[in-house]
């Protein structure tokens, strides 16, 4: 089969031919309808050999839907062709988080690394894709895995973040989304989804402000020079009581603490590398900030639910597997909007 491999630090993937995986006990095959491009996988390629415990060459693709093509012994209630997501972040499935299905903070994380299909372990950018535990698939139900790929971490990402901060989103709020891209245009829709508040987004492209104003959001803003300032504009002086950087990088991160509001949220979820200062000064007074990664399988399930009640609705650009390298080239320069779909059958 062909799949989308990562064979070199600091360089681009390749397309190889490799052997369809047969399921072992407990294990079960997927023929894979939809992986997502996701900007960390730039993050993983662009760095240097020994920084990260995975051995190369594996399979890329931590966002995947498919179909079931066949179970390994021991699994159950599961029948062949029925549409499933994969859940992706694979923690040990023992300690008390991963009990509770917060395996995206698995206790033993360092211990199980890689942690997950695409990252260190086979991913969903192939034909199919070897799924460890039936314990990661959640039904799609009448959902099309092709467009629904964007569910398992760019939507997934996004819900988690805004689920745990609802309380503050009250009437008259506001919620600050910075970067409309992948994960970003699903933040947008889910905050206007789930809550009342304000949604005001920024980034730097033009088609990703227009995206974000179609999905709902109240005012978009280019990521310019005095933007901070037209937050605290909009905002009658208070800022915003939830700001969720999707990009994570120096000046965005300079961004949301200039734009968040007293006992507000600076929810980082970006990538980006760069550093936000916490002290006196720094941010409002009884600011949080929260690193945050993922989210649980119980989430997915939920937000696999507002899916299917045609609530919220990914948008994806599609493409052939033979594309891979073109779309992270795409990716890198900002040239996508919404998110990008792999389409491993067509």
């Amino acid at each position: 089969m062909r799949a989308v491999r990562m064979t070199a630090w600091q360089s681009e993937p390749e397309i190889l031919d490799v052997p369809v995986p047969e399921p072992g006990p407990g294990q079960v095959l997927i023929k894979v309808a939809g992986a997502g491009v996701c900007h960390s996988d730039l993050h993983i390629m662009d760095l240097p050999e020994g920084l990260l415990p995975y051995e190369l060459p594996f399979t890329l693709g931590h966002e995947a839907t498919g179909w079931i093509e066949r179970t390994g012994p021991g699994v159950r209630d599961w029948t062949a062709g029925e549409a499933v997501a994969v859940y992706g972040a694979w923690g040990c499935g023992r300690c008390h988080r991963c009990a509770q299905g917060i395996e995206n903070y698995c206790e033993k994380a360092s211990q199980v690394s890689p942690s997950g299909g695409g990252l260190g372990l086979d991913g969903g950018m192939a034909e199919y894709m070897l799924v460890p535990s039936a314990r990661f698939l959640v039904p799609l139900g009448d959902l099309d895995p092709r467009a629904a790929a964007p569910l398992t971490d760019a939507g997934l990402t996004s819900y988690h973040a805004i689920k745990r901060s609802l309380h503050r989103l009250v009437p008259g709020s506001t919620a600050l989304v910075i970067g409309v891209g992948g994960l970003g245009h699903m933040a947008v829709e889910l905050l206007k989804a789930l809550s009342p508040a304000t949604v005001i987004a920024i980034d730097v492209a033009a088609d990703k402000l227009d995206l974000a104003k179609r999905l709902g959001a109240d005012h978009v803003l280019p990521g310019e020079q005095g933007v901070a300032f037209q937050v605290r504009d909009l905002t009658g002086g208070r800022g915003a009581d939830l700001v969720l950087d999707f990009v994570g990088e120096q000046q965005t991160l300079a961004l949301a603490a200039a734009g968040a509001a007293t006992l507000g949220e600076v929810a980082v979820v970006g990538m980006g590398g760069g550093e936000l200062p916490v002290g006196v000064g720094r941010l409002p007074f009884a600011c949080s900030v929260s690193m945050l990664y993922w989210g649980s399988r119980p989430e997915l399930m939920e937000l696999v639910t507002l899916a299917r009640q045609r609530r919220i609705t990914p948008r994806v650009e599609t493409f052939p597997l033979e594309q891979a390298a073109e779309v992270y080239r795409r990716l890198r320069e900002g040239r996508l909007t919404g998110r990008a779909v792999l389409l491993p059958h067509g």
